[in-house]
């Protein structure tokens, strides 16, 4: 198995999101960040095996880095799915450990996967010995009842012992009975210190904080131990601050406009509508990009009423633009006002 290395290619990532980060939010995403690592939507490895390949798997050369994320428990039909997605060119095969909802549950994988460490290890060394590219788990600090610091040391360790080198931890515990899945992604108290021991103590391990960080300023800070950071419904619902994460998190090029982000997103958009995704399909992720600016409710309702008619296209795109204030604009008006 390949190792994953010490660079900066989990510096910043956003999170796998259940219905969000499909292929068109994956590269809307890059037109505002160059070097995030973004995930897949978690998909089971019977879905991978038996499912419609293109329809849960297909990807743009533009999302690149881009990795996979899969549920199952399985270690055979985990290797088979994970060396499906390395051939089709994912750059990382992720295993989902952390995932609450009934039907994880029912199938075993996900979150209650932190009770069964020894078996989640025999999926990564047998994902680990199929592909050529990084295997990572993204795990809880806990289920239930059980002692946070025991059982992310253990799950970790045997993971480790079976070749893995990068974890993305969600710095909350999981309630398999009592909590819905929406509850368990807030309700469930955050404990970033135990995050941040596991580094201490295992520093030859990647280590990606996951879990409630709203703001790149939080990032920065946690950046201070962590080998990484990762955000999930902070980066979809605002995702204009993925436009400064190049520039502030990695050093990179200049912060990355929203008008700027639109008009990357143009060719995608008119190829992918052309060859029959509707149109909304592919805004919809896009509603939150001038959240807190004038124009923004506009730009939300006209993407959403008009973007949902047969036929819409890039007509839609530009009215709803038209909307918001280009930044010309605003510094003209706020020069008038002085």
């Amino acid at each position: 198995m390949e190792k994953s290395t010490k660079d900066q290619s989990h510096r910043f990532s956003v999170a796998p999101m259940m219905d969000w980060t499909d292929r068109h939010c994956r590269a809307f995403h890059r037109t505002l960040s160059r070097s995030a690592l973004l995930y897949t939507e978690m998909v089971t490895a019977e879905a991978v095996l038996h499912g419609d390949k293109p329809r849960l798997l297909g990807f743009d050369a533009v999302e690149h880095p881009v990795a996979l994320q899969l549920g199952g428990s399985d270690p055979v039909r985990l290797a088979q799915a994970a060396r499906i997605g390395a051939d089709l060119g994912y750059d990382e095969i992720n295993l989902n450990v952390g995932c609450p909802s009934d039907r994880v549950q029912s199938g075993r994988f996900g979150a209650c996967l932190m009770k069964e460490p020894l078996l989640v290890a025999e999926c990564m060394a047998a994902m680990g010995a199929a592909v050529a590219v990084p295997v990572t788990v993204k795990c809880r600090i806990g289920v239930d009842d059980q002692d946070p610091e025991e059982s992310l040391f253990t799950l970790v360790d045997a993971c480790a012992a079976a070749g893995v080198d990068t974890f993305v931890v969600h710095a909350r515990k999981a309630w398999l009975k009592g909590l819905s899945p929406k509850e368990n992604r807030d309700i469930p108290p955050l404990d970033y210190g135990l995050v941040e021991r596991l580094k201490h103590q295992r520093p030859g391990l990647t280590v990606v904080l996951n879990g409630g960080l709203e703001t790149l300023d939080e990032a920065e800070r946690h950046l201070a131990w962590a080998d990484g950071v990762m955000l999930g419904r902070a980066a979809y619902h605002t995702p204009g601050l993925l436009g400064e994460v190049d520039a502030r998190l990695f050093g990179e090029g200049e912060p990355v406009g929203a008008h700027a982000a639109v008009e990357a997103f143009r060719p995608y958009i008119a190829r992918t509508t052309a060859a029959g995704t509707p149109f909304y399909a592919i805004a919809r992720h896009m509603l939150g990009l001038f959240s807190g600016r004038p124009g923004a409710r506009t730009w939300r309702r006209i993407l959403t009423v008009e973007g949902v008619k047969a036929g819409a296209g890039l007509e839609v795109l530009d009215r709803a633009l038209a909307a918001v204030a280009a930044p010309s604009v605003l510094q003209t008006a706020a020069s008038a006002r002085r």
